[in-house]
């Protein structure tokens, strides 16, 4: 700590008109400095005025993903919230046009959900008593109830988005717009209703599309089930059972027929008394030992004989043929169970298809609700999963169970409600998107994506996997689907209100477009005149959230919506958490390919899911919950918000908690801070200002040099970095930068500071200037207090605020390549030479009188980086190891990778010649020229690069070596140095009286001192005009330690009293 380190200075008077900066403390409060900075925003309408700057810009479009404001925001909010709000901050600083429309997603099921939590509600039944009407109105009054929280989540974590203009996906235009693009997919053959086994959630009462069913799968134990099924025909009749194997037991019940392949080789397998049919490469793994194996089957054989089913609970309608026999499946397989499928077409899409091709018919016991339907004997009136145990126990009593296993398997529950989900035949609306595979492969092709795994991974494989999208939901509270059937299934979609108006013959203009109002609208089919009427479903809130980039405008009906539509289609930007890739991500493609004929998106960002600090999902019931406020009010937002776009890989998992971020805090915010402090102090004291013009770059001291070149490759990698949206590594340039800054330009720097030197001056200022407009869009806090402090204080026409300013343009002249490399050596040698240091126990302020460092590297570091080095180090000087004589032993061995490209099968032979050469000759040499002859086939030259020297000095050095660089220091300690050291530590001493005493950095001082012994006593005399120009004293004066104000130090017997002068 020097005297040049006090918190406060007095500034010196400036030049008349002349601008100072504002005091900047050493400390600073983040959150407190934050809702100052937030009340600043309001005042001066600072948002608002980004947008008119920009506002002849080109367009860069970004989409708002909307939340559902039913719940509160938690912490995982902050998260895609964070590059949401990055992105558009820095294409705007950029000069384009980033309009940012907020957004509320209104409808579907999770609103139903609690709502129906909330009147005590236990499913359809009580809604549809309570009133379609009433309880709609409830749902449309939830999801309004914590837009404020999601407001005041927004505004304190600094994200800037239009929420005065949200776009809300209940309201009338929204789903007007909606029945438009409908209609268009409905025109195009591409919506139609279809009977077809789906993913259905009991409680809930309405199937799931395939994107929804994937966010819902957990690992589950099932019982697996080996049944006997007596043959009843064929040759094997009454002789054998078919073995059939199944995890759903409950299903038995509906049991149609049984699939074998036609290909497969089925066996005949004895013991004892009991035979069993199933296919033979599965006979051995199923059976076990002590079975015989016989005669053989070809799957082919098998079709059409018949079998007694394992249940007789439920009666089957006469068919032509009958029913209960062996059909033909491609889809059985023999990578497990016994190659023989038990088939209930109510229940499952293979089963439906396999069995309607052979005229079976489908029987269905189970109600809407997940239970078997009461007139079902032994199961009656019990929900599907808790008739397993009663059907296998019936089973075994009856002599038809082979085996009962517990199978451990991932099975599909509903995400909204957790309910375990069965498949369950029954009519719905589909959007036929697997006529549209091609197209979405297309605009996939087209699409970039963060990280760009997921483009053929995760997301190509849903494409190429991809079934048609059940749309329509047996709900209530969402968009209705828009279409009227008559009596005869004429279909008639309608695309808008005033569409209805027409067919209706009256005006529908004011009609709120939802249940049950828009049910109570008929009019004649348009084919046959019969009264048509709505259909009763709504459709997935998935289309509501997928239609937004058209929808949000209330497009093409809206006045003004088209120009708008297009000048925002499509996105530049969007981004969400991983699982959205089957969701959002899925439904914004799916909805404008087919509406549109191309994607919504160019870019979009994946982000991994935010857990808490011990790994785990956050959630109440571990209490291991942070509330977003509370976490930003402890640290700060911009230390959230640092931590989440850049501390660690946006694409993968991350831990968040209190040391994670406070770890921000530190080595970033803080760090930067201190830079910013500094400047100010120093800035102030000498009364100086940004004004006029600077010193050229080429005339400054190689710091500064340095500092304004590796700025400009800063500007360069951290401008790459955003524009492939990649914020960790921005994050991490500017980290590094901010660390180099703080703890190698100014630290070696300050006595110029303290001096007023303008170039150090100018050189810093030009550089926080280009920092805090690099930082601003990641930490818009501390960016615009600096901003405030420094630029707007101080420079005339500075923008008003950082994020009006213009993003900082790379100077690619000013960029030294080989200045920096030097620079990185110097450093890297300062950091070994304090490693030597350490090794010997020797404080930095004990002057040494030399440093050796390698021969190579001193002769591409200019004077002026090793006087650097020197002073850095507290060196006389910094000498090569060439130059220091006998002090140094050397040993010469080939690098053999290097010289296996040249020698090959020689390579050892040359190796060995490197080895048996004076080492010392061959160093001297290699510096030299670079290249050195050796002993091997009549003689022969290697390079540098070819040869690896190692230097070691002798007796009375501290070496150390790492990776292929040594530093040496001298620690021969003359009366001299000795002395200087003994002064360095009175200097040492006198800084920290200082700053206890609270004194100004610009305060000259007086200095009575008394030592406890002569050694110490003739350094203080031998360096008196050293230490009073180090600590500012007017006088240093020897006297006794005798009366008040007197401070010792013991351990070095020296006590000293200052007074101001």
């Amino acid at each position: 700590m020097t005297a040049h380190d006090a918190t406060h200075a007095q500034p010196q008077p400036a030049a008349s008109g002349t601008r100072l900066y504002n005091a900047v403390p050493p400390q600073v409060d983040l959150p407190a400095m934050e809702h100052a900075i937030l009340d600043f925003w309001d005042a001066h309408g600072t948002f608002e005025a980004s947008l008119e700057r920009t506002s002849q810009g080109r367009p860069w479009t970004f989409y708002e993903g909307p939340p559902t404001a039913n719940g509160m925001p938690g912490t995982h909010h902050i998260e895609a919230r964070v590059f949401k709000d990055v992105f558009p901050r820095f294409r705007t600083m950029q000069g384009y046009r980033v309009d940012r429309k907020a957004g509320w997603d209104c409808h579907g099921l999770p609103v139903e959900l609690a709502v129906e939590k909330e009147l005590g509600f236990n499913g359809k039944p009580d809604i549809e008593r309570y009133g379609i009407a009433a309880f709609n109105e409830k749902c449309r009054e939830s999801v309004g109830r914590h837009v404020d929280a999601f407001e005041e989540l927004t505004r304190r974590m600094g994200y800037w988005v239009n929420l005065d203009e949200a776009y809300w996906t209940m309201k009338p235009e929204y789903v007007e717009a909606e029945w438009w693009a409908l209609k268009q997919i409905f025109d195009r053959g591409l919506l139609a209703e279809d009977y077809r086994v789906a993913p259905y959630c009991p409680r809930c009462g309405t199937t799931l599309s395939d994107h929804e069913l994937a966010q819902g799968y957990q690992d589950v134990v099932d019982p697996s089930v080996y049944v006997r099924f007596p043959l009843l025909s064929g040759p094997l009749a009454g002789k054998a059972d078919m073995l059939v194997w199944t995890t759903t037991p409950w299903t038995l019940v509906s049991n149609t027929a049984v699939a074998a392949h036609p290909d497969v080789t089925y066996v005949v397998a004895h013991k004892g008394d009991d035979t069993l049919l199933l296919a033979e490469p599965l006979a051995e793994k199923v059976l076990g030992e002590g079975w015989k194996l016989g005669q053989t089957f070809a799957g082919k054989e098998l079709e059409y004989w018949r079998y007694e089913r394992p249940f007789d609970l439920v009666e089957f309608p006469d068919v032509v043929g009958g029913t209960h026999y062996v059909i033909m499946a491609d889809y059985v397989t023999t990578d497990d169970g016994t190659g023989l499928v038990h088939e209930a077409p109510a229940f499952g899409e293979d089963d439906m298809i396999s069995c309607r091709a052979y005229g079976l018919p489908m029987v269905n016991p189970i109600r809407p609700d997940g239970t078997f339907d009461e007139t079902v004997p032994l199961v009656g009136g019990l929900f599907f999963k808790t008739a397993d145990r009663v059907l296998v126990q019936d089973l075994t009593e009856r002599g038809l169970l082979f085996r009962e296993l517990p199978y451990e398997h991932s099975y599909p529950h509903c995400w909204r409600c957790d309910t375990v989900l069965l498949y369950y035949a029954q009519p719905s609306w589909y959007i036929r998107t697997t006529q549209l595979k091609g197209e979405l492969l297309r605009e996939n092709e087209a699409t970039t994506w963060y990280p760009e795994h997921i483009k053929h991974g995760r997301y190509g494989d849903w494409l190429d996997n991809n079934i048609d999208w059940a749309l329509s939901r047996s709900r209530y509270w969402g968009t209705p689907l828009p279409i009227w059937r008559c009596a005869h299934k004429h279909d008639t979609c309608v695309g808008s209100r005033a569409e209805l108006t027409k067919l209706s013959g009256h005006d529908q203009s004011a009609l709120d477009p939802h249940r049950p109002f828009v049910d109570a609208v008929t009019f004649p089919c348009p084919q046959c005149g019969e009264t048509a009427r709505r259909v009763p479903e709504v459709i997935d809130a998935w289309f509501d959230s997928g239609a937004m980039p058209f929808a949000q405008w209330g497009y093409p009906y809206v006045e003004g919506s088209p120009e708008r539509f297009e000048s925002a289609f499509p996105a530049d930007f969007i981004c969400e958490a991983i699982d959205q890739t089957r969701g959002w991500f899925y439904s914004l493609m799916a909805v404008s390919t087919a509406v549109f004929d191309r994607n919504s998106y160019r870019n979009v960002l994946c982000l991994g899911h935010i857990l808490a600090e011990d790994g785990r999902k956050m959630s109440k019931h571990l209490g291991n919950i942070l509330e977003p406020i509370p976490l930003m009010d402890a640290h700060g937002a911009d230390a959230v918000r640092w931590f989440m776009a850049a501390g660690g890989s946006p694409w993968a998992s991350r831990r968040v908690g209190h040391g994670t971020i406070q770890e921000t805090v530190r080595k970033v915010l803080l760090t930067y801070w201190n830079s910013v402090s500094f400047l100010a102090l120093y800035a102030r004291s000498n009364g100086w200002s940004p004004a006029g013009e600077a010193p050229a770059v080429a005339s400054r001291p190689v710091l500064d040099r340095w500092l304004v070149s590796v700025r400009n490759e800063l500007i360069r990698d951290v401008t790459d970095a955003l524009e492939n949206f990649d914020t960790q590594r921005a994050g991490a340039l500017i980290a590094d930068f901010v660390d180099q800054l703080s703890n190698w330009y100014v630290r070696r720097s300050r006595r110029r500071f303290w001096d007023g030197e303008p170039a150090a001056l100018w050189t810093l200022h030009e550089t926080l200037d280009a920092v805090t407009r690099l930082m601003a869009p990641l930490a818009p806090f501390i960016t615009e207090r600096v901003w405030q402090d420094l630029f707007v204080a101080a420079v005339p026409d500075a923008p008003e605020s950082v994020h009006l300013a213009s993003w900082p343009l790379v100077d690619a002249a000013a960029i030294d390549p080989q200045l920096g490399a030097s620079m990185d050596l110097a450093r890297r040698l300062v950091e070994l030479g304090r490693g030597a240091r350490a090794e010997a126990r020797v404080k930095t302020r004990q002057p040494l009188s030399r440093v050796l460092v390698p021969s190579g590297s001193h002769a591409r570091l200019s004077e002026e980086l090793l006087a650097e080095i020197a002073a850095e180090l507290n060196v006389g000087r910094v000498e090569s190891f060439a130059s220091a004589g006998d002090v140094v032993d050397y040993s010469a061995k080939g690098n053999f990778r290097a010289l296996g490209k040249r020698f090959g099968k020689d390579t050892p032979k040359v190796a060995q010649a490197i080895a048996d050469a004076d080492a010392a000759a061959l160093a001297s040499e290699l510096a030299a020229t670079g290249s050195a002859t050796v002993d091997f086939a009549g003689g022969t030259a290697v390079s540098a690069d070819e040869v690896l020297i190692s230097e070691r000095p002798r007796e009375g050095w501290s070496v150390i070596n790492e990776q292929g660089e040594t530093v040496a220091l001298d620690l021969h300690i003359t009366p001299e140095l000795a002395r200087a050291g003994l002064a360095r530590e009175v200097v040492r001493t006198l800084q920290e009286t200082r700053k206890a005493s609270g004194l100004q950095v610009s305060d000259r001082i007086e200095v009575a001192w008394h030592a406890a012994d002569a050694e110490l006593a003739d350094a203080i005399r031998a360096h008196a005009a050293a230490i009073a120009e180090e600590v500012l004293a007017v006088s240093l004066v020897e006297a006794d330690a005798a009366g008040e104000g007197w401070v010792a130090e013991p351990d070095l017997g020296l006590a000293v009293r200052i007074v101001k002068a």
